[in-house]
């Protein structure tokens, strides 16, 4: 496991941190919300790295190293520190958690700035069954994997990336107990769960203090909202102080400005790459699109940043962990964590969604 990456010379005074505020809510400007029922705090708008890796390699990622750290830089200077990613993301290859790993470790002094979230539970670095679930074995393990590639000595959440059928839940709960006793990890989140999975979590939430589920990443946007089978669970962490994290909140790209001329769209789009814009760009849709950016465009916004400022005000919602695969996109993003929309323009957003 990867020693301790906090560089900062606690016995060496240092004169650029003098005469700070007592207590803060924002970073570069950018505001913070609560994660969960904890006292952490992380960025309105997120990072997630799902595409993140080495293309060359054949991992099917779309964002290379060099293309990364150059978000990652400008990500610090928005004030977005929340980074999200998986260890299987890119065909089980790990890499997006490598390209972080070597960031990290190439500033080492950022480390304590960005809340670093991963998640575990499919097959990953190895070929038997116990290379995959919750089980004891394969929580530990895939965790001790993720704090190597990832060059740190701790992960500040850790997410089940899916409901395990198999493993009794008390047993996953307890080596996440374990790792927070030796803060390997410091909180728990689920993802892909529907209510009624975090309810039967919650008979446990007595016993297991410091593992209690935190929050919740399932697929979210406004014009599709939760998926079908998991209907529900942005209300249920609105009422239990659970964080919702959406992922693909951009719907792959279709809530940006890009897919409203279907003339102009050719391969290299991520839809017309993953054969998704016959299903998703009907004509209902893009009507929908139009009238969100002629909204955007008379408040002087992106379609991108009224989606993600909307989003944002929705009870229950944690950080936004939009993609970014160029520095232009993720100043866009960030944008929209500083952005609070008057009751006006929820009410005319919603008219239209």
């Amino acid at each position: 496991m990867s020693k301790k990456s906090n560089i900062i010379d606690h016995l060496i005074p240092n004169p650029d941190l003098y005469g700070l505020a007592f207590t803060l809510d924002s970073f570069n400007k950018m505001p913070f919300r609560p994660f969960g029922n904890t006292g952490l705090m992380v960025s309105n708008i997120g990072l997630g790295t799902w595409k993140y890796g080495y293309p060359e390699t054949g991992d099917g990622s779309r964002v290379d190293e060099k293309t990364a750290f150059k978000i990652f830089d400008k990500a610090i200077e928005e004030g977005v520190t929340f980074w999200d990613t998986a260890n299987r993301y890119n065909a089980s290859s790990g890499n997006s958690e490598r390209v972080i790993g070597k960031w990290l470790a190439a500033n080492p002094d950022q480390r304590r700035n960005v809340e670093l979230a991963t998640k575990m539970y499919g097959q990953m670095d190895g070929l038997t069954p116990n290379y995959c679930r919750l089980s004891r074995v394969n929580i530990l393990e895939s965790t001790y994997a993720s704090l190597d590639r990832l060059q740190t000595d701790r992960i500040e959440i850790m997410q089940f990336h899916w409901f395990d059928e198999d493993t009794p839940i008390e047993e996953s709960l307890l080596a996440a107990e374990d790792l927070i006793s030796q803060d390997l990890i410091r909180y728990i989140g689920v993802s892909n769960f529907n209510s009624e999975q975090l309810q039967q979590y919650a008979k446990y939430s007595k016993k297991f203090r410091r593992s209690q589920i935190q929050s919740v990443q399932n697929q979210f946007d406004i014009l599709y909202g939760e998926e079908p089978e998991r209907k529900g669970t942005l209300e249920y962490c609105a009422r239990n102080g659970l964080s919702y994290i959406p992922f693909s909140p951009l719907r792959g790209g279709l809530l940006s400005e890009r897919y409203l001329d279907r003339s102009a769209l050719k391969a290299g789009d991520r839809l017309v790459d993953e054969n998704r814009l016959d299903k998703e760009l009907t004509k209902d849709i893009l009507k929908k699109l139009h009238l969100l950016v002629d909204l955007a465009h008379e408040w002087g916004l992106t379609l991108t940043q009224l989606t993600l400022a909307y989003m944002l005000q929705l009870p229950g919602m944690g950080p936004i962990i939009a993609a970014s695969s160029t520095t232009a996109q993720l100043e866009e993003n960030a944008k929209a964590g500083k952005i609070k929309l008057e009751p006006e323009h929820i009410n005319a957003i919603e008219k239209i969604i």
